[in-house]
């Protein structure tokens, strides 16, 4: 009698345990959005560190426990039913305010059919939530903003490709472009006489890109029809800007003779290189002198020749040996083009030796170049 009674009596402390737990999820929405003010001007700058602050009221839960927060943004037009983005607030969700960057706005605005250079509303409003209740605020309010030149959606890869390339118009062998800046690509290749584009990947529907003069557009297809040449194309995804430039030669500058010894041969896939090039150090009354670097001989889109140099990124150097790390070899451009200065050395045991070359502007590695004695 006694165990039934103990049964009975957990079953009633249990159903009263139950009675007594319900999740209220009552709440009152956001009354007031607070900053910024309605229809404020905003000239974004997305490659800086700008940020601009949404703040509003907090909502009110009924029970007094923790609402979580998401803005959402909208065409100027829209009613929120599908809005372009959405963000939790700062916090993970918990503060009334959201610190956001010009660059997530600038790629709100394109999701919102807002063009580069042009200017135009987005309208904003606080989602409050407890549990599965959300309130949308009582009021929404809009801002100005006003895009920069560039694309509000940066690729994270860049290939290039189409019967011009190199590797053909098979997009599964398109070339990758070497990121150098945040939204800045580049490749040093040859192209033929035919049509080129980018694409932000080499599998599937990719988004694709085409140089028009000095600007990077979205889709469209890019021409050669000067013959087959050498280029260095570089796209700047951040205002929009191509970069064209064709080059000529590449030229050993040996320090010494103050003279170019040889030019480099493009050999494709992004490289230059020449073979059993006989190499000898200058003899001096303290020695023998063994320092070179490289000219880049260019033109830009506008058939204005110029000269680039490249060399080491130290101003002076030792021979390099077995123990030498590759950082040694690596290209670095130099605005210093004097007869000494950021010269590379060759190894002792080039001297008076045939060498191979190989100058490398691949994407896979940082720009370097190698010397093997033959």
């Amino acid at each position: 009698m006694q165990k039934y009674l103990i049964i009975i009596l957990s079953v009633l402390l249990f159903s009263c345990k139950r009675d007594d737990y319900s999740l209220n999820t009552n709440l009152q929405p956001v009354a007031k959005l607070t900053a910024p003010l309605d229809n404020k001007y905003i000239k974004l700058q997305p490659t800086t560190s700008a940020t601009v602050s949404f703040e509003w009221d907090q909502a009110r839960a009924e029970d007094g426990s923790l609402v979580m927060y998401e803005v959402a943004f909208d065409k100027a037009d829209g009613d929120f039913s599908s809005p372009v983005a959405k963000y939790s607030s700062d916090g993970g969700g918990v503060q009334n305010r959201l610190t956001l960057s010009h660059k997530d706005l600038n790629s709100i605005a394109g999701k919102a059919g807002i063009a580069s250079l042009a200017t135009g509303k987005l309208k904003w409003t606080v989602l409050a939530s407890k549990g599965y209740n959300i309130q949308k605020a009582t009021e929404s309010k809009t801002i100005e903003v006003e895009r920069p030149n560039g694309f509000a959606e940066i690729p994270t890869d860049v290939y290039l490709t189409g019967e011009a390339t190199e590797a053909g118009a098979d997009l599964s062998k398109a070339l990758k472009l070497k990121s150098t800046a945040p939204g800045v690509y580049e490749i040093y290749t040859s192209l033929k006489n035919g049509k080129y584009h980018f694409t932000n990947r080499n599998t599937g529907t990719p988004s694709t890109y085409s140089v028009m003069g000095t600007a990077v557009k979205e889709g469209g297809e890019s021409e050669q029809a000067t013959g087959t040449k050498v280029y260095r194309l570089r796209l700047d995804f951040n205002n929009a800007a191509a970069t064209v430039t064709e080059i000529t030669s590449i030229g050993l500058w040996f320090a010494p003779l103050n003279k170019f010894l040889f030019e480099i041969s493009y050999a494709g896939n992004s490289t230059w290189s020449i073979k059993s090039q006989l190499i000898t150090f200058k003899q001096e009354s303290w020695g023998r002198d063994e320092r070179y670097k490289f000219r880049i001989a260019v033109k830009d889109s506008d058939g204005n020749a110029g000269d680039e140099w490249i060399g080491s990124s130290n101003a002076d150097n030792s021979r390099p040996t077995s123990a030498t790390p590759l950082s040694y070899w690596e290209l670095k451009p130099i605005s210093n083009n004097d007869q000494w200065n950021y010269c590379y050395k060759f190894a002792t045991e080039a001297d008076t030796k045939n060498c191979d070359i190989n100058v490398y502007f691949t994407a896979d590695k940082n720009y370097t170049h190698e010397v093997i004695v033959k």
